[in-house]
This record gives structure tokens, C-alpha cells and sequence, in this order.
């Protein structure tokens, strides 16, 4: 039995029978049938330009952007010097001229800050983990930091203070040395210090001190360890 249906703007004519196969329609109009839609709609999402694609996903449409897009995401709660966000743009490949652009912008306007940067890494990576300045020194360098910025940054310790620090460090540490012997307390906790940063001047006046606080015999150990 054949069942009849009502197009919109036509007169009744049969509609397809379900078992007759899709329908794909004649004529300029044609296309109504359940393959014809699926086909159609396949088109449609397929039929979208890369770059209407790249603006749905939030892609930035020209390397200035892109750039800026990748150092605003790099700085976002971490400080970074202008090397850093410099290497990471070359590595993405980003143009240089459009990286160099993004990067004086971001200077002018105080979000890259080398000076600052340094500042705060001395004040940070001394009190935190007691580093010396030789070792602040090398963690600068290898930041990118100009070495007229670190020497300015380093400045703001002096002898006096990081010797104050070397004192405090072994006071933490000479209790997990008791028990061992003489020799092998001064090279473990001079060896700490020379981690640290500390030259084995300072290490060995430092060393040789906290032992005679314990009643050690500290005769012979100025020699190097």
C-alpha cells in the first residue's frame, strides 16, 4: 500500500516507498532523500576554509599574533627574561622580524623586565636555597641575562651576608653528620657548600668553625678538600 504525503508548494504525489532504495531526486530540485541530506550535510562541514577553521579554534591569523599569543601564555605567573621567550618563539618558528617586534613592545610596556627578573631570582634563589652569587652568577647567565644586569643584581649581596648564609647552611646540616668521622664530616659538608656556589675559602674558615663548636680537633683541616 502506497502512502501518501503533502510536499510544500505541491500537489499529492507519493511518497518514497522505505524499501525502494534512497532517493536522489531529479531535476534542479531534487535531493530530498535520507542519503541525499547526509551527503549534503557532509559537504557543508567539509566545505569550511582552513582559516574560518583556525578562527573557531582561536588560532592566531598572523605571526605578530602568534607571537604575542605565545609569550602572553609563557609569562602568565612566570616571570621570564627576554631570551627565554625569545628562544621559545625561534622554536616555534615564529619570524624573527614579528618576534622582535612582540618582544620591544612587551619591554616597553614593563612585561619583559630582565633587570627585575634578576632582582628577583637573587633575592629568591639565595634565601630559599642559599645559593652563592658564583652559582646566582651561572643561573643568570644561562637565563640570557646581560652580565651588566647581573652584576647589578648580584650586588645587592655582600661577603659578609653570604657568609652569614654558608653559617646557616651548615648549622642545618651538622647534626646528619655526627657520628662520622672528622674527615669525612668537613668533605661532606664543605662539598655542600662548594654545590652551593661557595668558594673553599669561605667553605673551609665556615667548616672548620661549626666543628670547633662541637669540641672537634680542627688542626690541619685549612688544607683544600
Amino acid at each position: 500500500m502506497t502512502r501518501r504525503t503533502e510536499w510544500p508548494g505541491s500537489d499529492a504525489e507519493p511518497a518514497p516507498d522505505p524499501g525502494a532504495g534512497p532517493d536522489y531526486g531529479t531535476g534542479s530540485g531534487g535531493g530530498f532523500g535520507e542519503g541525499a541530506g547526509r551527503r549534503a550535510r557532509s559537504r557543508s562541514r567539509s566545505s569550511g576554509s582552513p582559516s574560518s577553521s583556525r578562527a573557531e579554534k582561536g588560532e592566531p591569523r598572523d605571526p605578530v599574533e602568534q607571537a604575542r599569543s605565545v609569550c602572553l601564555r609563557l609569562l602568565t605567573g612566570t616571570p621570564r627574561t627576554r631570551k627565554q621567550l625569545a628562544d621559545a618563539l625561534r622554536k616555534r618558528e615564529i619570524p624573527d622580524e614579528a618576534a622582535e617586534e612582540v618582544l620591544s613592545r612587551f619591554e616597553d610596556v614593563g612585561l619583559i623586565d630582565d633587570a627585575a627578573f634578576a632582582d628577583a631570582w637573587v633575592e629568591s634563589r639565595h634565601h630559599g636555597r642559599g645559593l652563592a652569587r658564583r652559582a646566582l652568577v651561572r643561573e643568570l647567565r644561562t637565563k640570557g641575562v646581560d652580565s651588566a644586569v647581573i652584576d647589578e643584581a648580584i650586588g645587592q649581596l655582600d661577603s659578609e651576608q653570604e657568609e652569614e648564609t654558608a653559617r646557616e647552611l651548615v648549622a642545618r646540616k651538622l647534626r646528619s653528620t655526627r657520628g662520622l668521622d672528622r674527615d669525612r664530616r668537613m668533605r661532606r659538608l664543605a662539598g655542600m657548600l662548594a654545590r652551593k656556589g661557595y668558594g673553599e675559602g669561605m667553605a673551609l674558615r665556615v667548616v672548620r668553625q661549626a666543628l670547633e663548636g662541637e669540641g672537634e680537633d680542627t688542626e690541619g683541616l685549612d688544607e683544600p678538600f
